[in-house]
């Protein structure tokens, strides 16, 4: 069974950084895409960063220039750098991951909640 367990959430005052890691673990023959997805109260959820396999990322407009999403593929982590953060960045941040295991389908983590204010 696959489990996407995340991880460095929090509260930060603004201006400040966060780095949250997904570690997938289980019976996994292959990870395409990784993300990060957030839903604010009131708000439907929503990608943030997302990354594939081999590198290539894909960044929501309200964050770029400030997050970046990276992946170690060796240990089916994914990671997001969270910098600048802002009150409208705070959320529960969900980890999202298409696996092979050995059917192709998205698997999510628990969510971690992150919390910007002062």
């Amino acid at each position: 069974q696959v489990q996407l367990v995340e991880s460095g959430g929090g509260l930060v005052q603004p201006g400040g950084s966060l780095r949250l890691s997904c570690a997938a673990s289980g019976s996994i023959f292959r990870i395409n895409v990784m993300g990060w997805y957030r839903q604010a109260p009131g708000k439907q959820r929503e990608l943030v960063a997302a990354i594939t396999s081999g590198g290539s990322t894909n960044y929501a407009d309200s964050v770029k220039g400030r997050f970046t999403i990276s992946r170690d593929n060796a240990k089916n982590t994914v990671y997001l750098q969270m910098n600048s953060l802002k009150p409208e960045d705070t959320a529960v941040y969900y980890c999202n991951a298409n696996i092979w295991a050995p059917i192709p389908r998205d698997y999510w983590g628990q969510g971690t909640q992150v919390t910007v204010s002062s």
